[in-house]
């Protein structure tokens, strides 16, 4: 069949979808996208998936994508990041037929994009998204689709979709801030922006950012224009949040945790969302967030769940008539509910700092640490610190590691031909070659097969047996190598 382009790939492959999950890093996986679709979801995307790792590691691709099969869980777009067309197009093509289409990365602005080159990070590299997104388009059989961040100018981010569009991109997701608001500095998106592509372009576009509530989604389809709306955080906060409901923090975590009995993941996932599901309520229960952090098992998290439900019943039935929610929240603690992330200086006054930008920690911290500025230490390594006060932490006495000179994987510091093991072995083996360093003798094992036949010819003195054991002999060293 043909494969489906823009408006059409928008209305018939993706249902004319409005609702949509984003793709987030160990926070979207299987289990939380059948929950976000039994409340309203249309589309969800795949977490974020390295091209690189997910083409070489058939555990990585069993886990993020070849797993249980499941019809509810569809229309379904894998995404990927990546900064290599071949590399690109060849990890797609083990995904596509799996999902409805392959998403580009181009959006993610957080410090690991940034030491690995892919991301926000790759937006002024126009030439490469171009190859990669004509090359993607060529060869997969599902439609390629990207989601970018913006560039402070409107005029450049409309040029920047415009090209997307031309290089064969089907679907765009614009998120409305630029690379550089994140974190506390994350700030409003953009609406601006989004309606200024919407306009300029002939795909469908699907917006991102500011999305709390559904009254919020329908807002921003009015102004800007937009197919879809995409939801990140407010999602994790209240996944009914496209059926408009706000409904008990216990309430959703049961119905997470048995889709989690169903369909497994780490548990480090689920303690990440029952984190943001509860954020609120553990302000109050600060207990809870200990025995949350600290329980090892699934049916540990069910029981500090049961607590929960517990001490909020508590509450509920000691609440005073005309009781009013505390710290400024529109409901009460136990309700799901958006929560609104502070800006710097309300984060700076929260911390006692005088107001000033250097007061502002958190995932920022990890930018100013690359930069030279040493004496600025992300909250978990503050608390590394305490712990082991004479440790150091000034990357300039971090171990270098020499890249390999085929994948830019850590190379072996003997190898012949510096590279990591797994490319070695395949040189070594396609060359016949010896390499002490990752203990692979090719080379060594042929000569020695070829010792071992020119013996055994020796042995055989008539004619017509020596011919004979020649041609074996040589079959014997082919198939030996070949082995070896």
């Amino acid at each position: 069949m043909p494969k489906l382009r823009g408006e059409a790939f928008w209305r018939e492959t993706l249902r004319s979808a409005h609702y949509v999950v984003a793709p987030m890093v160990d926070q979207s996986e299987l289990a939380w996208r059948l929950l976000s679709r039994r409340h309203g979801a249309q589309l969800c995307y795949t977490p974020m998936l390295h091209a690189q790792v997910f083409l070489r590691d058939a555990n990585y691709r069993r886990e993020n994508l070849y797993g249980e099969a499941c019809p509810e869980d569809r229309p379904l777009i894998v995404q990927f990041c990546a900064n290599d067309p071949e590399v690109f197009v060849q990890a797609a093509l083990l995904a596509q037929d799996y999902c409805d289409a392959i998403d580009l990365n181009l959006g993610c602005p957080q410090m690991i994009a940034k030491r690995g080159h892919y991301g926000a990070f790759l937006q002024e590299e126009w030439d490469l998204l171009q190859r990669m997104i004509l090359l993607a388009n060529e060869k997969l059989s599902v439609p390629i689709t990207c989601k970018i961040r913006i560039f402070p100018d409107i005029d450049k981010t409309v040029k920047y979709a415009q090209m997307l569009e031309k290089a064969g991109c089907q679907l765009l997701t614009v998120h409305g801030r630029t690379k550089e608001q994140k974190g506390p500095l994350a700030g409003v998106a953009s609406w601006e922006h989004i309606q200024a592509v919407r306009k300029a372009v002939n795909i469908p576009v699907f917006a991102n950012g500011n999305i709390q509530c559904l009254s919020d989604v329908e807002e921003c389809i009015r102004k800007t224009g937009v197919h879809g709306v995409m939801s990140a955080e407010g999602n994790l906060h209240n996944p009914a949040l496209f059926e408009g409901r706000n409904p008990l923090v216990w309430e959703m975590a049961e119905e997470y945790l048995d889709i989690v009995r169903k369909y497994p993941c780490p548990l480090s996932y689920v303690r990440a969302h029952l984190f943001k599901l509860w954020h609120h309520t553990l302000q109050v229960h600060q207990q809870l967030r200990e025995e949350l952090a600290k329980v090892k098992t699934l049916e540990g998290i069910v029981d500090v769940n049961r607590e929960l439900k517990l001490r909020c019943q508590e509450e509920i039935a000691n609440q005073k008539e005309g009781e009013k929610p505390k710290e400024g929240l529109p409901f009460f603690h136990w309700i799901c509910q958006p929560y609104i992330r502070p800006g710097p200086k309300e984060r700076c006054r929260e911390n006692g700092d005088s107001g000033t930008e250097k007061g502002v920690r958190g995932k920022r911290a990890l930018e100013e640490e690359e930069d030279g500025n040493s004496e600025l230490l992300s909250k978990n390594k503050q608390k590394k610190k305490l712990r082991n006060p004479n440790k150091s932490f000034d990357p300039s006495l971090k171990p270098k590691y020499a890249k390999c000179d085929q994948c830019g994987n850590p190379k072996g510091n003997k190898c012949v031909f510096n590279m990591c093991r797994g490319c070695c072995k395949k040189r070594a083996f396609k060359e016949t070659a010896d390499c002490p360093g990752h203990g692979l003798l090719f080379k060594t094992k042929y000569e020695k097969s070829l010792s071992w036949q020119q013996s055994q010819r020796g042995i055989q003195t008539p004619e017509i047996s020596q011919r004979g054991d020649a041609e074996v002999g040589e079959t014997a060293v082919l198939k030996e190598a070949d082995d070896s």
